[in-house]
């Protein structure tokens, strides 16, 4: 496959590609969604990130129907990667799309279920040497003898059965040799070497003949280049002849090399024309007879050491035969990147404590859900569209119990009563259910969606924005496939009285089309009357705390009409105003929304902070 066949890859792209990592290469990172590799080879973070996604989830893709929906996932992803014990299960987090086939979505969430039983039923200690484990690995960007290492704190930790199986089906002992021979290796492994043909370079120390023979190399090349030093050196005024010199020059190299001078002078040799000659000609081929003798001996150690791994790379004996021995790093290699990614998938799942989702055919319904990207305390709310059986859960009062059957739900309310905050909690959980993630709510059923229409209320108050709104929305709900509408405002983009026309629009259309869908309003009072399939909610706000913030129920009312209560508002500007004039104002207006009203506000603020 060319690498210009893949998504977001132009010549340009290719080219850099090509230079920083070969054809073949390229298209094997990304085929894997190897971000590392991209970035290494030149490509932005971001660049690569969305090459991949589209790479390994085109399909997947589509569910993200719009920019504000793509922001949630983007979000969502970026907090999953947060918990991630390395940096290439961050990248491979990154790359997650919403899985196109319904079984592979169940699979991922056994897993990361399983992964996140399995975490969380370790003891302290044994979480903490699971990440320095992993640490020490990303620390050795991934090395043979760290992956090797990492998979035996694995195994002693416990993290070696259900999702961690690969981890367990490694041997313990095989992968110890392993370890103590990838220690006398410096750098990767060639995994051509297995055959005996590529290369490993060992290191120093891994053992003490090679050792001296390299001291010896090393001291004969210095030598040589320097070889008139040498000459000045060994010629004095007592030397009386040729011979003379001849011996005190073996002499001389067999004291600084170490080099017995039997065999100094074994290359020396017999036809040289003069002293320089000779003392060039005895170097240059000592110097060749240790480069002999270090590469048998590099040899030798270099089987041992493949012996004692037991086979580099993709699997195979010593004799490129495929053998089971042969496989034991590069299983551990995978087994390890593959643990990385479900261990952090776990790990948050773990740290905000999220849950299984039922799949369900049609509908989204949660109880107690939170949403993630809100600081602090957070208040749950139950809701769901379409058709469910949370209705008589435990853990939410009858009136909070969200109706079932109902395919559209219009949502009003108090401003800053969270009915935006809503909607995205709502696309959040239906994303991480996309990708077989657990979601963050105390249960779940989530549908499956062809497309997720997720838009945000927008300030702009313009025609171009209107018809920028309605192209973003519309297509997507008249396609083929299940749609989820989730949109806010849109009286914040065309007149009240014309929104309301459009809201009653899209709402028809959405049943028509046989869509969920909950639409955030304040003018549900001006709607025409609804399709039977839809219903009206309300979040309401219920007085001021003592510090004269909003205090707002935000578990929604079904079938009931939020009220915005601009008294409450109006209340706390007059608390608050420090200028005598400014306060005459407001308190002009507080007669306007209700002086009565207004006052018991303040009232209901001053008990509140008394009895706190």
């Amino acid at each position: 496959m060319r690498l210009e066949d893949y998504w977001g890859i132009g010549p340009k792209t290719s080219e850099r590609l090509v230079s920083g990592l070969g054809t073949s290469r390229a298209v094997e990172a990304i085929e894997s969604a190897d971000v590392r590799a991209l970035v290494d080879a030149g490509l932005h973070r971001g660049r690569a990130t969305r090459i991949l996604r589209r790479a390994n989830g085109e399909a997947g893709m589509d569910v993200l129907a719009t920019g504000d929906t793509r922001s949630v996932y983007d979000d969502l992803l970026s907090l999953a990667a947060s918990h991630a014990v390395t940096a290439h299960a961050a990248d491979r987090i990154r790359v997650l799309t919403p899985l196109a086939d319904r079984d592979a979505v169940e699979d991922r969430l056994d897993s990361v279920v399983a992964a996140r039983d399995a975490w969380e039923g370790l003891a302290e200690a044994d979480r903490e040497r699971v990440v320095e484990a992993f640490d020490a690995y990303d620390d050795a960007e991934g090395s043979d003898l760290a992956a090797v290492e990492t998979a035996l704190a694995l195994r002693e930790a416990g993290l070696d059965e259900g999702p961690f199986e690969a981890v367990g089906g490694l041997e313990a002992d095989a992968l110890r040799d392993a370890a103590d021979a990838l220690a006398d290796v410096r750098g990767p492994v060639d995994p051509t070497s297995v055959d005996g043909d590529g290369a490993i370079e060992i290191a120093r120390g891994a053992d003490a003949e090679l050792d001296r023979l390299r001291d010896r190399l090393d001291a004969a090349e210095g030598l040589e280049n320097s070889a008139f030093d040498v000459l000045d050196a060994v010629r004095d005024g007592s030397l009386r002849d040729f011979e003379a010199l001849e011996a005190a020059t073996i002499d001389h190299v067999a004291s600084e090399t170490g080099v017995d001078p039997a065999t100094v002078r074994s290359v020396a040799p017999d036809d040289a024309l003069d002293a320089a000659d000779f003392v060039s000609a005895t170097l240059r081929d000592l110097v060749a007879e240790l480069e002999g003798a270090v590469g048998e001996r590099e040899a030798a150690v270099a089987a041992d050491i493949r012996e004692r791994i037991g086979g580099v790379g993709a699997g195979g004996d010593e004799d490129g035969g495929g053998g089971e021995r042969g496989g034991h790093v590069a299983r551990a290699v995978a087994a390890v990147s593959d643990a990385a990614f479900l261990l952090s998938l776990a790990r948050f799942a773990a740290a905000r404590d999220l849950v299984r989702p039922t799949l369900v055919d049609d509908g989204v319904a949660v109880r107690n859900a939170r949403n993630l990207f809100v600081a602090g305390e957070v208040q749950p709310v139950s809701y769901a569209v379409g058709t469910h059986s949370l209705a008589d859960g435990a853990g939410v009062a009858s009136a909070d119990a969200p109706p079932t059957g109902d395919r559209v739900s219009v949502l009003t309310g108090a401003n800053s009563g969270g009915k935006t905050t809503l909607l995205e909690t709502v696309c959040a959980v239906a994303l991480l259910a996309s990708m077989g993630l657990p979601v963050p709510a105390e249960a779940a059923e989530v549908g499956a969606f062809d497309r997720i229409v997720f838009h945000r209320r927008h300030a702009s108050f313009n025609a171009g924005v209107l018809e920028s709104t309605l192209k973003s929305v519309v297509p997507p709900l008249v396609e083929d496939g299940r749609t989820l509408m989730l949109v806010d405002e849109f009286e914040a983009i065309t007149e009240p009285g014309r929104a309301a026309d459009l809201l009653n629009g899209l709402v028809t259309l959405t049943v028509d089309r046989g869509a969920l869908g909950v639409y955030v309003t304040h003018l549900a009072e001006d709607l025409s009357p609804l399709p039977d399939a839809a219903r009206i909610d309300g979040i309401f706000a219920e007085g001021l705390t003592s510090d004269l913030e909003l205090r707002v129920d935000y578990q929604p009312r079904f079938g009931t009409i939020g009220k915005s209560t601009p008294e409450f508002i109006v209340s706390r500007l007059v608390a608050n105003a420090s200028d005598r004039g400014v306060r005459a104002g407001f308190e002009h207006l507080a007669g306007a929304v209700g002086e009565e009203a207004v006052q018991r506000t303040l009232s209901d603020a001053e008990w509140t902070g008394e009895h706190e």
